[in-house]
C-alpha cells in the first residue's frame, strides 16, 4: 500500500500595499525573524525586497507568513460593510492576563481593535485589524 501524500502548507501570504510595514508589524507581534536576505536595509538604502515579497520564519526556521506587495487593496470592512475579511489569522495565548498584555502590544504596534469579547467566559478574545486592515484574533486557548 502506497502512503498518501498531501501538499504541505509552506506559509500564509498576505497581500498588502506596504510589505515592509506589514512584515515589521507581524515580526514584532509574533517574534518571528526574516528569511535570510529579507531583512530591512540600512537607513537610506533602497529596499527592493520590501517593494515585492518578504518572508517571516519562526524560531525553528519554518516559513510562517509572507507579504506580497500589491498596488491597491480594499480594506476589509468586517464585521459590517461590503468587503468581507476573506482570511484572518487566529493567534492564541494561555491566560486572560496574557490576552491583556498582548492587547496592549498589538495596539502599540499599530493594530486597531475591531471587536472585544475578552469577558466571554468560554472563549475570551479580541479581534483586530493589522496596519493593512487584515483582521486577526487573539484568544485564550
Amino acid at each position: 500500500m502506497v502512503a498518501e501524500q498531501f501538499p504541505k502548507v509552506l506559509q500564509t501570504v498576505l497581500d498588502c500595499t506596504n510589505a515592509r510595514l506589514l512584515a515589521e508589524f507581524y515580526r514584532s507581534l509574533l517574534g518571528f525573524r526574516y528569511r535570510p536576505g529579507d531583512e530591512p536595509p540600512d537607513a537610506g538604502e533602497p529596499d527592493p525586497r520590501g517593494q515585492d515579497w518578504l518572508v517571516l520564519r519562526d524560531a525553528a526556521g519554518s516559513n510562517r507568513l509572507a507579504f506580497q506587495q500589491v498596488s491597491a487593496l480594499p480594506e476589509a470592512t468586517w464585521p459590517e460593510g461590503p468587503i468581507p475579511q476573506q482570511l484572518h489569522l487566529d493567534l492564541t495565548v494561555g491566560t486572560r492576563d496574557d490576552l491583556d498584555v498582548q492587547h496592549e502590544r498589538a495596539l502599540s504596534l499599530g493594530a486597531r481593535l475591531l471587536a472585544d469579547r475578552s469577558d466571554d467566559p468560554e472563549e475570551p478574545l479580541r479581534v483586530y485589524a493589522d496596519p493593512a486592515g487584515h483582521p486577526f484574533c487573539i484568544f485564550v486557548a
